[in-house]
C-alpha cells in the first residue's frame, strides 16, 4: 500500500513539475536504457487518447535526441501525421501547420532525488499534460506507476 501511495505521489509531483517548467526536451545525457522502448510506451498512451488516423501532431521542439527520434518514428509507424519542428528563422519557409494539429512537447528526465534509477516522461499535447514515472533495473525500463492526465 505504501508503495502505491509513493508512486501516485511521485506521479502527481512529476505532472506538477512538468506544468511549471518551460523547458522541454531530453535531459538524459547517456540514458541507461533503450529510449525506443519508452517512446513505444508513450505512443501506446497517445493511441488511447487520440485516434491515429484522425490526428495530426505538430512537434513544438527539435527532436535530435534518441527519444525524440524514436517518438517521431513510432508516431508515424502507428498512423499519426507528424509535422516536425522548424526553427523560428526557417518558419517563414515552412507551410503553416493545420489548425487541427495538436502541438506536442515532451520532457524526459531523472525523477529528482528519489533515486538513481527513477525517471519520468511528461508530454504536453494540446491543452493537457500526461506524465508517467519509470523504473530502470539492469538496463530495462518499466512503468513505475500509472499515466497521470491533467487537462
Amino acid at each position: 500500500m505504501n508503495r502505491i501511495f509513493l508512486m501516485l505521489l511521485l506521479s502527481l509531483a512529476t505532472l506538477t513539475s512538468a506544468c511549471t517548467t518551460r523547458q522541454y526536451g531530453n535531459f538524459l545525457a547517456p540514458a541507461p536504457f533503450d529510449q525506443g522502448k519508452l517512446a513505444e510506451d508513450v505512443v501506446r498512451q497517445l493511441i488511447v487518447l487520440y485516434a491515429p488516423a484522425h490526428t495530426r501532431i505538430d512537434m513544438q521542439q527539435a527532436t535530435p535526441d534518441p527519444f525524440g527520434q524514436a517518438l517521431v518514428k513510432a508516431l508515424r509507424a502507428d498512423g499519426y501525421a507528424v509535422s516536425e519542428y522548424a526553427p523560428p528563422d526557417t518558419a517563414t519557409a515552412r507551410k503553416p501547420s493545420s489548425t487541427d494539429a495538436l502541438p506536442l512537447r515532451y520532457v524526459l528526465d531523472r525523477a529528482g532525488d528519489m533515486g538513481g534509477n527513477l525517471y519520468h516522461v511528461s508530454l504536453q499535447i494540446g491543452n493537457q499534460t500526461v506524465a508517467r514515472p519509470y523504473l530502470v533495473q539492469d538496463g530495462v525500463i518499466s512503468p513505475a506507476g500509472y499515466w497521470v492526465r491533467k487537462e
